[in-house]
C-alpha cells in the first residue's frame, strides 16, 4: 500500500486533530482515513451548533 497523497501541512494537521502519529496517519488505509475525518467533522459541528444563533429567534 503506497502512503496518501496528501499535503505535508495537511499531514500534519490531522496527525495533531486525530491524535494519531504522523507515521501511522501515512499509513492508514483511505477508507479508515476518511471514517475518522467524517467522525471528527461530526464531533466539530456538535460542538459549535450550540453556539449558533439561529435566524428565525429574531425579535420585532
Amino acid at each position: 500500500m503506497k502512503p496518501l497523497q496528501i499535503s505535508p501541512e495537511t499531514a500534519i494537521t490531522l496527525s495533531k486533530q486525530l491524535g494519531v502519529p504522523l507515521e501511522h496517519l501515512m499509513h492508514m488505509p483511505q477508507h479508515i482515513l476518511l471514517q475518522k475525518i467524517a467522525e471528527l467533522s461530526k464531533k466539530q459541528s456538535e460542538g459549535t451548533s450550540g453556539t449558533e444563533a439561529s435566524p428565525e429567534k429574531e425579535t420585532e
